[in-house]
């Protein structure tokens, strides 16, 4: 399983969302600070979800982070949010 549907597993499943949109963005950051070279450092996720909509953006960010679980977020290096 690539670290994309990780991501997507991972959020499915804590906070069941109406849209969930995972995006491997590593391939515009080739040679950049970060690039670890397995072309799974850099990812955007856009997530809507009823659990998140009440938090503050600070609340938000953390509790997807939570959710994905120090094993996932040690292992990438960016991770963009939108959880508007």
């Amino acid at each position: 399983m690539d670290m994309a549907e990780r991501i997507r597993d991972r959020l499915q499943a804590a906070f069941r969302p109406d849209r969930l949109d995972v995006v491997n963005e590593s391939h515009r950051h080739a040679g950049h600070a970060g690039d670890d070279g397995s072309g799974e450092s850099h990812f955007a996720v856009m997530i809507r979800a009823g659990a998140l909509a009440p938090q503050s953006r600070v609340a938000r960010h953390r509790a997807i982070h939570a959710a994905l679980g120090p094993e996932i977020v040690g292992q990438i290096h960016a991770l963009a949010i939108d959880a508007g």
